[in-house]
């Protein structure tokens, strides 16, 4: 008997357009980060430029999948295992100032 596993949602977004380009860059691949409270308020959690992980407007990015193996390469090149770790709690709007989330 064959089992179908669901895929996780996807795990990296391409950044489209950003206020900050210290934080984002467009046309970068970032890490996505599961927050179902964020994704009720149209924001998703992202590893930004800086490497700590924020909301920002889903606007700003559309959710990408990738074969297995090129996630596990990407996963890889940004130490995954140091970066997925949630290291900061905020929101950063759109003109760049934190709010506590």
């Amino acid at each position: 008997m064959t089992t179908n596993r669901r895929r996780p949602a996807s795990r990296f977004a391409l950044c489209l357009h950003t206020d900050d380009p210290d934080l984002l860059t467009p046309r970068r691949v970032y890490q996505v980060l599961p927050d179902a409270s964020a994704a009720k308020s149209d924001y998703i959690r992202v590893i930004d430029n800086e490497g700590e992980d924020y909301l920002y407007p889903a606007s700003y990015f559309i959710l990408v999948e990738f074969p297995p193996a090129v996630e596990r390469a990407l996963l890889r090149s940004a130490g995954a295992g140091e970066a997925a770790a949630p290291r900061k709690r905020a929101i950063r709007n759109p003109r760049g100032s934190l709010q506590p989330a």
